[in-house]
């Protein structure tokens, strides 16, 4: 059966959004739980009042964020049930278990050491309570973990295969799962980044007090912590982001040559395209300024192994459709006579390329009548939108270059005692919706560059999507589009009224502004 593509279209789109809102959160709670225990232990190894405060100020804004990505998080997950039955039946025993797992185990544990942190503070001594903060962030990053390997199942499925008695995909070594390379490089990369926006959230917010002569020692405290561990994350980013690259080259190639603009296959090794005008009409990209080897060093590891360009992996595509119908007729046959040994070793020996055969499913009820114009049209649906990815991903790097600057900056100011110069302060400020940018488009990357397939190779998204009318969707996604922006709202009010508040305004520091020297307004 061919789902109503407004369907499919309306259940990406909803998905997307409320997946773009709740990664407004996540990251900034990843990053602040760290940070929030990197100050008590400071505290509790000098017993000094003002790190004390400075946790309970930073964990104030922490709960805040904390309560809104639990809300948007529980709801979008209503979602695989909702709008995306099929793919919850098909790939459900697999996709399922990490995130059951993530709610037994990460999430109770995180959201149990959430309650210690703020109601123990007099309960409980200054040692217990720090190994509680520890732990809790630890816990927050444990929650993401589960999550990613999930997520990143649906990029690189392995440890899994399909059942012709069940006709559904199940686990074959969960042990594969766990340790899948795509897993581990995307979940260093994405708490990398975490940590990144917690740091700057830090520092901008200190950065506005100073600017008002308000706090001054608790904020010039509060940017040395987020300077130092903002340079380590941030430098981890581009570090581990340089991996998780490397994984994409290696398991979704298509992606990678969509993010390079390559439409043909270049010699080795592969020049990397600093900027250009991707024309996807024409397959080249306009005005294109290219760095020698760059990109065959990143994607390959070497220098004398090609990286794969679009129109030779179109053609690949189109092998691979073939192959796969054959593994599509003989599930049909499966389907009718369960003993059929013939078709059973037909399946066995092409079973790997029958998601593919599933992509002429867009354009006809049955794969096996496809023509050559049928299969060189669901090839060239595995091309995703590329100057979307393509710059996308520039904008995203840059950003991440951008803050290892600044907090290298920040750190030597630091080292100085010279926070309080003006124009970086400034600068600063006006940073802080950038580490958001940068992680919505990372998020655009991994997700959108992995069309059209919702697990890559094995289920095209087409037919992941319920039956369902275009207008019960409209109805949920105007819902999910409502209460998610309500949310974004409250959560955007509270930031700025207890960051406006400050330590001061919370009882937490004297309430009196601290004059700026004079001779530092000009530092």
């Amino acid at each position: 059966m061919i789902v109503d593509p407004d369907v499919v279209g309306l259940s990406r789109l909803q998905f997307a959004l409320t997946a773009l809102y709740h990664f407004l959160f996540v990251p900034l709670t990843l990053g602040l739980a760290f940070m929030l225990a990197i100050m008590e232990s400071v505290y509790v190894m000098t017993r000094r009042e003002v790190w004390k405060r400075m946790t309970q100020f930073w964990g104030v804004l922490f709960g805040i964020n904390f309560a809104m990505g639990v809300a948007t998080g529980v709801t979008m997950e209503f979602q695989f049930g909702t709008n995306w039955a099929y793919y919850s039946h098909y790939v459900g025993d697999i996709f399922g278990a990490p995130l059951a797992i993530e709610g037994m185990m990460a999430f109770f544990l995180e959201s149990t050491l959430v309650g210690i942190f703020f109601f123990g503070w007099d309960r409980i001594t200054p040692l217990k309570h720090m190994l509680a903060t520890w732990f809790m962030a630890l816990a927050t990053s444990l929650s993401a973990l589960w999550i990613l390997i999930a997520n990143a199942w649906m990029q690189n499925p392995v440890g899994a295969a399909f059942n012709a008695q069940t006709m559904r995909m199940e686990v074959t070594s969960f042990k594969e799962v766990f340790f899948n390379p795509v897993a581990q490089s995307k979940f260093v990369h994405t708490v990398s980044a975490g940590y990144t926006m917690g740091a700057m959230f830090v520092l901008s917010i200190s950065a506005w007090y100073l600017l008002r002569g308000r706090n001054v020692d608790f904020a010039k405290r509060s940017m040395t912590v987020a300077a130092s561990f903002g340079l380590a994350a941030s430098l981890s980013v581009v570090v581990l982001g340089d991996e998780s690259g490397y994984t994409v080259s290696e398991n979704q190639k298509m992606k990678m040559a969509a993010i390079e603009a390559m439409w043909e296959t270049e010699p080795a090794p592969a020049s990397f395209t600093l900027v250009g005008l991707p024309d996807v009409k024409e397959r080249t990209t306009h005005g294109a300024i290219r760095v020698p080897w760059i990109m065959g060093l990143i994607g390959t590891r070497s220098v004398d192994e090609p990286i794969s360009g679009i129109a030779q992996l179109v053609d690949d595509a189109k092998g691979r459709i073939a192959d796969g119908i054959k593994a599509y007729d003989a599930m049909l046959v499966l389907r009718e006579n369960r003993n059929d040994a013939q078709a059973a070793a037909i399946l066995a020996a092409h079973d790997k390329d029958m998601g593919y055969a599933l992509l002429l499913k867009r354009f006809m009820d049955d794969p096996r009548k496809a023509t050559p114009e049928d299969i060189q049209k669901a090839a060239d649906s595995t091309i995703p939108n590329v100057p979307v990815l393509f710059w996308s991903f520039r904008v995203m790097v840059a950003c991440g270059l951008y803050f290892i600057g600044l907090f290298a900056y920040a750190f030597w100011l630091a080292s100085k005692r010279r926070l309080q110069g003006r124009r970086f302060l400034k600068v600063a400020l006006w940073s802080l919706p950038l580490p958001w940018v940068a992680a919505e488009l990372g998020w655009i990357v991994a997700e959108y560059g992995r069309q059209p397939w919702a697990i890559e190779g094995v289920l095209p998204t087409a037919l992941g999507a319920s039956s369902l009318t275009p207008g019960q969707v409209w109805i949920s996604l105007g819902g999910f589009v409502l209460f998610y922006t309500a949310l974004a709202v409250i959560d955007g009010y509270l930031m700025v009224k207890f960051a406006r508040k400050g330590p001061d305004g919370l009882g937490l520091w004297p309430k009196r502004p601290d004059a700026i020297p004079a001779h530092a307004q000009t530092a």
